[in-house]
């Protein structure tokens, strides 16, 4: 059973630069990204340690949210060795994130 990691500026380069890592940019105050929070942990669970789930909190790491030019959250990014290879705005439902994984994983 895999869980949702807590990003931070200290650990992002380290947890981001191999494989593929989804990213909820994110904050306490945003009711969308608290209901995205459970979706994030059924993706998790289902794709277990093939890809990171993680998760950025916008006002504890701005200087994160501003290199991806977060504008808007929830915010989701997919990278893959460090780059950006897909990314959403808004509510998405688990089968469209574990289908991006899923993609991101073959190519």
């Amino acid at each position: 059973m895999s869980s949702v990691k807590h990003l931070t500026p200290g650990n992002f380069d380290s947890e981001t630069s191999k494989g593929v890592v989804l990213i909820d940019f994110w904050a306490e105050w945003c009711g969308p990204c608290k209901m995205l929070g459970p979706v994030l942990e059924e993706v998790a669970n289902e794709i277990g340690d093939t890809a990171v789930i993680a998760k950025v909190d916008v006002d504890g790491a701005q200087e994160i949210a501003m290199k991806f030019a977060v504008r808007s959250i929830p915010a989701i990014f997919i990278l893959k060795d460090g780059k950006t290879v897909q990314q959403f705005v808004g509510v998405q439902s688990k089968q469209v994130l574990v289908n991006a994984l899923k993609e991101a994983l073959k190519a």
